[in-house]
C-alpha cells in the first residue's frame, strides 16, 4: 500500500507540472530554447569513430599492446598502389619508375615492389644447420667420387647399385616454411599476376591507419601523385588504383557514415510519413516532433560532452532514439485528444493525461534506461557507450514531452485548437476489439502454439565469428586487396611481438616455432620473422664447409654429369659460393619491414596467420591463444599485437558477458516495474508477453538460418527495454475505474502498435544500410518488434480475457473490468 501511494503521489506530481508548463508555456519555451541551443553547441564537434581498437577499454593488454606497437613501430599495412591492364614488361617498367618517386613523398618510409629472391636464394646454404650442411656436403662428396668411378675406364663395378643421390629434397623440406623462403616468394621478380595483367607497389606510410585524419592525407598524397604521372607510355588501357589497409579503413568509414546519414534520414522520414497517416493533423505531427528533436539535441551535446565521439553503434542511436521518443508522443496526444473530445478542459486534459499515460511513459522510459544501463555493465566501450547514451536519451525524451508538449498545447488552446480523435471503437483496432473477446480460446490457442514452436527451435541459434560479414567486402578496394594478398602470398598485416634484446628476440622465435611444430596441422602460426632470426648463426664455419663444397664441384665438368646431376650440382656450386652477410647486407625492403620509426631495428618479431582467415573469428581467437602468453627467462611475459588480437578480445568479452547482461536486463527491469506498479505479479504480467518475444525471436532466427554476432547481439537487451511499455499501458488503463475492454484496447491498441511502428523504424532504416553489420542488427529488430507485436495484440489480451473469465467463473473479483457482452 505504501509502495502504490508513493506510486500515486509521484503520478500526482507528473500531472501538476505538465498543468504548470501549460499555464506558463513561455518559461517552459524558453527553457526548451536554451537548453536546445546548448545541446547543439556541445554536439557539433562530435565525429565517428569505426576503429576497433576504440571499441575496448585503454586497460586492456591488447588495447595497451597495440599502442605500444604504434608508437615504436608504426601503423600496420600499407598504402598499396597497383598498376593493371597492361602486358608483364610494361607492368614491370612501371613498377620500376614509380617506386622511387612514390618513396620520396613525404609521408611515405619506403616502397617494396620486388621479391627478394635472388638474395635468398643465394644464401639459402648459411639457413641450414650446420650437421645438414655437413649431410649434403658428404652427399656431393660421394657422387663426386662415384662419378669419378665412372669415368675411369678401368674401374669395374661388381654390382649394379645406383649411384649415391645428390638429392636433398628431405633438408629441403626440413627448412620450409621458414621466414626467409616464405619473404623471398616464388615466382617473378616482381609482385606481378600475368593473369590478372596487374603489378603491386606497397607504400609504408610513417604514420598509423587508425588515424582516419592521416589515412586520408596519405591516400590523398598518393592519388594525386598518381593522378600528375603520364600513364599512356605503358599502354592504352593502363591504369592505377589503390588499396590497402590505409584506402580500406577511409572507405569503411565513408560507408558507414553515409549509412548512417540516409538511416537516420529515413528514419526521421518514415516518422513523419506515419505520424501524418496515424493523426492526419499537420499541428498534431509537430506537437510530437518538436519535443522528439529537442530531446535529441539535448541527448547529442550529453554525447559531445561525455565522449566528444561516436561509435558504430551509437551512431545510429539517433534513429532509434527518435522512433522511441514518439511513441511517448502517440500515447500523450492521443489520450489527450480523448480526454479533450469528452469535454475536459485543455489543461485538465493535460494533467489528466500525463498523470496516468504520463506516468506510463515514464515507467517505460525508466525500464528501458535500466535495460539500456545493463549493457554498461559491459567492458565492450561499444555496449557500454551504446547503454549509457541510450539511457540518458530514454530518460531526457520523457523530461521533453513534460517540459514541451504541455507548453504547446497551451498555446494551441489558446487559438481554440482541438485535436481530431478517433473513435475507438473504429477502425481495425475497433474491429480487433470487438471480435477478441469472441474468439480469444482459438487467438490464444494459435498464438501459443506459435510461440511454443518457435521456443523448440531456440538452441538451435548460432553465433557468427566471421567479421567479414560485418563489414563491408564488395568495395573496389575490398576486393582488390584481397587480389593483392593472392599475389603476395601472405597477408600484408601480421602480428607483432616487441622485444627489448636480440636474446629475447631469439626466444620468441623458438617458443613460437616449438608452438607450431608441437600443433602441427592445427597450428594457425604460418611462419615467424626476425631480422636477428634472417642473419644466421655459425657463418664462419658454414663458410669453410661451403667452401670445401665449392673446391670440389669446381673440378667437375659439367657437360660430363648427367643432366639431372648436373643442375643439381651447378645450383650448389653457386650458392657455395655465396659470401657471409650481417643484418645490413639483407635486401632494404626486408630490413624495412622490421624497422621502428627512428629507423632503428630489432625487437620485432612478425607473426604471420596461416591456416586460418583473420577475419574468421573462430580462427583469430585459436591464433591468439597460440601468438599470446611467451613466458621470457628473466620471468616476464611478452604478447603480440595487432587488430586481429583486439577482435578476438571483443569477441571472447562479447560471448563471456552476452548472457551475463541479459540477466541484468530482465532483473533490472522487473525490479523497476515492481518498484513503480507496486506489485510483483503486476510487473510479471507485463513483462510476459517482451519475454515471450525475446525467446520467440531467438526460435525464429534458427528457423530462418540467422545468427548472432558480436554487435546485432545487444538487439535482446534493447528489446526488454523498449517493448515492456506496452504491456504497461495495457494493464495501467485496463485498470482504471470504469474501463471497458472494447474502448481501452482500440485506443491504446492503436498507440500500442503506433509506438511499437515507430520503434521499428529507426531499425527499419538499417536494413537498407551498406554495411552489414547495421544490416544485421536492423533485421533482429525488426522481427523482434514483428513477433512482440502480434503477441502484445492478440495473445496477451486473448491471455488476459481468459483468465478474467476464469476469475469470474470462480467467484473472485477482478482486477481488470469486466468486458461487455458479445454483441449479437
Amino acid at each position: 500500500m505504501d509502495e502504490k501511494r508513493w506510486s500515486e503521489r509521484f503520478e500526482g506530481a507528473i500531472g501538476r507540472l505538465a498543468a504548470r508548463n501549460h499555464r506558463r508555456p513561455m518559461q517552459a519555451l524558453v527553457l526548451t530554447l536554451v537548453l536546445t541551443l546548448a545541446g547543439l553547441f556541445f554536439a557539433r564537434t562530435l565525429s565517428l569513430n569505426a576503429d576497433f581498437v576504440g571499441l575496448l577499454p585503454k586497460n586492456f593488454p591488447s588495447v595497451q599492446d597495440i599502442d605500444k606497437l604504434r608508437k615504436r613501430f608504426g601503423g600496420q599495412g600499407n598504402v598499396v598502389v597497383v598498376g593493371m591492364g597492361a602486358e608483364p614488361e610494361a607492368l614491370k617498367r612501371f613498377a620500376d619508375d614509380i617506386a622511387p618517386k612514390l618513396g620520396e613523398l613525404s609521408e611515405i618510409r619506403y616502397v617494396s615492389y620486388q621479391r627478394p629472391s635472388a638474395f635468398f636464394n643465394e644464401h639459402a646454404l648459411y639457413y641450414v644447420d650446420l650437421p645438414d650442411l655437413k649431410t649434403i656436403q658428404e652427399r656431393i662428396d660421394a657422387r663426386i667420387a662415384w662419378e669419378k668411378e665412372q669415368a675411369n675406364p678401368l674401374f669395374v663395378r661388381l654390382d649394379d647399385s645406383p649411384p649415391p643421390s645428390v638429392d636433398f629434397s628431405d633438408i629441403e623440406q626440413k627448412y620450409t616454411g621458414r621466414a626467409n623462403q616464405r619473404l623471398s616468394g616464388q615466382g617473378d621478380l616482381y609482385y606481378l599476376d600475368k593473369t590478372e595483367r596487374m603489378v603491386v607497389l606497397m607504400a609504408k606510410p610513417r604514420g598509423s591507419a587508425a588515424d582516419l585524419d592521416y589515412s586520408k592525407k596519405v591516400v590523398t598524397q598518393v592519388e594525386d601523385f598518381l593522378a600528375k604521372q603520364d600513364l599512356s607510355k605503358y599502354g592504352p588501357g593502363f591504369k592505377t588504383a589503390v588499396t590497402g589497409t590505409f584506402k580500406k579503413k577511409i572507405d569503411q568509414q565513408r560507408v558507414i557514415v553515409s549509412d548512417l546519414a540516409r538511416a537516420s534520414t529515413l528514419a526521421m522520414v518514415m516518422l513523419l510519413l506515419y505520424l501524418v497517416f496515424h493523426f492526419r493533423s499537420a499541428l498534431s505531427v509537430a506537437l510530437t516532433m518538436v519535443p522528439v528533436m529537442a530531446g535529441l539535441a539535448w541527448t547529442y551535446g550529453y554525447v559531445g560532452l561525455a565522449y566528444g565521439q561516436v561509435n558504430l553503434l551509437t551512431g545510429f542511436l539517433a534513429a532509434v532514439l527518435g522512433g522511441l521518443g514518439v511513441e511517448h508522443g502517440i500515447h500523450l496526444l492521443g489520450r489527450y485528444g480523448t480526454l479533450r473530445a469528452e469535454g475536459m478542459t485543455s489543461e485538465a486534459a493535460v494533467q489528466e493525461s500525463f498523470r496516468h499515460t504520463g506516468f506510463s511513459a515514464l515507467i517505460s522510459a525508466l525500464v528501458a534506461a535500466l535495460t539500456f544501463l545493463s549493457l554498461a555493465m559491459s567492458e565492450f566501450r561499444a555496449f557500454r557507450e551504446f547503454g549509457v547514451i541510450a539511457a540518458v536519451g530514454m530518460l531526457v525524451s520523457v523530461f521533453s514531452y513534460v517540459l514541451i508538449l504541455p507548453a504547446l498545447l497551451g498555446l494551441a488552446a489558446r487559438f481554440n485548437w482541438m485535436p481530431r480523435t478517433h473513435e475507438s471503437s473504429a477502425g481495425p483496432m475497433g474491429l480487433l476489439a470487438r471480435w477478441l473477446p469472441r474468439s480469444y480460446r482459438g487467438v490464444l490457442l494459435v498464438v501459443g502454439a506459435g510461440v511454443l514452436v518457435l521456443m523448440s527451435q531456440s538452441y538451435r541459434v548460432s553465433f557468427n565469428y566471421d567479421s567479414r560479414s560485418l563489414e563491408d567486402y564488395k568495395q573496389a578496394s575490398a576486393v582488390l586487396d584481397q587480389k593483392v594478398n593472392n599475389i603476395l602470398g601472405y597477408s600484408q598485416t601480421p602480428v607483432v611481438v616487441l622485444t627489448d634484446s636480440l636474446d629475447m628476440e631469439r626466444e620468441v622465435v623458438r617458443q613460437l616455432e616449438a608452438r607450431k611444430a608441437a600443433r602441427g596441422k592445427d597450428s594457425t602460426i604460418d611462419f615467424v620473422g626476425a631480422l636477428e632470426d634472417l642473419v644466421p648463426r655459425q657463418q664462419a664455419e658454414k663458410q669453410q664447409v661451403l667452401q670445401a663444397i665449392a673446391g670440389k664441384l669446381s673440378k667437375l665438368d659439367p657437360e660430363r654429369l648427367p643432366p639431372d646431376t648436373r643442375a643439381t650440382l651447378t645450383r650448389a656450386l653457386h650458392m657455395a659460393a655465396a659470401k657471409p652477410f650481417t643484418q645490413a647486407d639483407l635486401p632494404s625492403n626486408v630490413r624495412h619491414q622490421f624497422e621502428s620509426l627512428d629507423g632503428s631495428t630489432g625487437g620485432v618479431v612478425l607473426v604471420y596467420a596461416g591456416g586460418v582467415s583473420l577475419s574468421d573469428g573462430e580462427g583469430t581467437r585459436r591464433f591468439a591463444k597460440e601468438v599470446r602468453g611467451l613466458q621470457m627467462p628473466d620471468g616476464s611475459q611478452v604478447s603480440a599485437a595487432g587488430e586481429a588480437l583486439i577482435l578476438a578480445d571483443i569477441l571472447d568479452m562479447v560471448s563471456r558477458e552476452g548472457p551475463r547482461i541479459l540477466v541484468a536486463a530482465v532483473l533490472s527491469v522487473l525490479a523497476a516495474m515492481w518498484v513503480t506498479l507496486g506489485k510483483l505479479r503486476s510487473a510479471l504480467i507485463c513483462m510476459l508477453p517482451t519475454l515471450l518475444s525475446v525467446v520467440g525471436l531467438v526460435g525464429l532466427m534458427a528457423l530462418l538460418g540467422l545468427q548472432f554476432n558480436y554487435l546485432n547481439i545487444m538487439v535482446l537487451p534493447v528489446l526488454i527495454g523498449t517493448t515492456v511499455d506496452a504491456g504497461v499501458h495495457l494493464i495501467q488503463r485496463l485498470g482504471e475505474p470504469g474501463a471497458d475492454f472494447i474502448s481501452v484496447y482500440g485506443e491504446t491498441g492503436r498507440a500500442i502498435t503506433g509506438g511499437l511502428l515507430t520503434s521499428a523504424i529507426g531499425f527499419v532504416a538499417l536494413i537498407l544500410a551498406k554495411h552489414p553489420g547495421l544490416n544485421s542488427i536492423g533485421d533482429l529488430a525488426n522481427l523482434g518488434f514483428g513477433i512482440n507485436l502480434i503477441i502484445i495484440l492478440l495473445g496477451f489480451p486473448s491471455l488476459l480475457l481468459m483468465v478474467e473469465r476464469w476469475r469470474r467463473r470462480h467467484g473472485t473479483t477482478p482486477e481488470t473490468p469486466e468486458e461487455p457482452a458479445p454483441e449479437a
